[in-house]
């Protein structure tokens, strides 16, 4: 039943509280028109809450990036999810490039000790270690003689095995900016979408505030009228 804290709203029909009612004065002529499609007797003289305003606002939103972008893909679907959950983009991505596989990171330990100076100088040190093994130590009739077969054979075996890993860590590396981009992409887009719902809601605090303004100078103007017409 209607009572003076609430109002009954003339979207949904439902009740809400007084302080979440919103005049259709004050609506923007885009989310106006929104309304009006899925009401046709909603009018200037209609009010709903604050609620309804807000989702026709992610309506419009939503309407503006299928004709911007066309059809919406899953990173835009995650933009928009994240708008009406009001949670934060960063961490969900964030999470996603941080996840690897157990095989990720062997390629990824690999190819950064691999690549590192630390590997080149142990390695440098094995490969002199078993030259001077092979000819002076064991006078060249070691387990490896000159031209070293065997060594030549450990180090192509090493190169097949490492050349392949780096590829996998390079590729990688290459998903990982991949990601990074999609998650540029996807906090410019939400960035983008909340300036303009910022927008939305202080041209409405505008046109609510200069709204209550006229009504109070209608106010000040009849008490005067009052004061007037009483000296007279």
């Amino acid at each position: 039943m209607k009572n003076d804290s609430t109002f009954i709203s003339d979207v949904s029909k439902k009740e809400f509280p007084i302080s979440d009612r919103i005049s259709a004065k004050t609506v923007r002529d885009p989310i106006f028109t929104l309304i009006q499609a899925d009401y046709p007797d909603f009018d200037e003289n209609k009010f709903l809450s604050i609620e309804e305003l807000n989702m026709y606002r992610e309506k419009y939103i939503s309407n503006y990036l299928s004709v911007e972008i066309g059809e919406f893909s899953n990173l835009e679907n995650k933009v928009i999810g994240s708008l009406k959950a009001d949670v934060s983009l960063v961490n969900t991505v964030e999470d996603e490039i941080g996840y690897r596989t157990i095989g990720q990171k062997v390629a990824d330990t690999v190819a950064a000790f691999g690549g590192s100076w630390k590997f080149i100088i142990m390695f440098g040190i094995f490969i002199l270690l078993w030259i001077l093994a092979n000819i002076y130590t064991l006078l060249d009739k070691g387990f490896d003689p000159y031209p070293f077969i065997l060594l030549n054979l450990i180090l192509s075996c090493l190169a097949a095995l490492q050349a392949p890993v780096i590829m996998m860590s390079q590729n990688r590396q290459e998903e990982k900016d991949r990601e990074r981009a999609k998650k540029d992409y996807m906090i410019n887009l939400k960035s983008e979408l909340e300036i303009r719902m910022l927008h939305e809601k202080l041209d409405h605090l505008i046109m609510h505030q200069q709204e209550e303004l006229i009504e109070i100078q209608k106010v000040q103007i009849e008490m005067m009228n009052d004061i007037l017409s009483r000296i007279k």
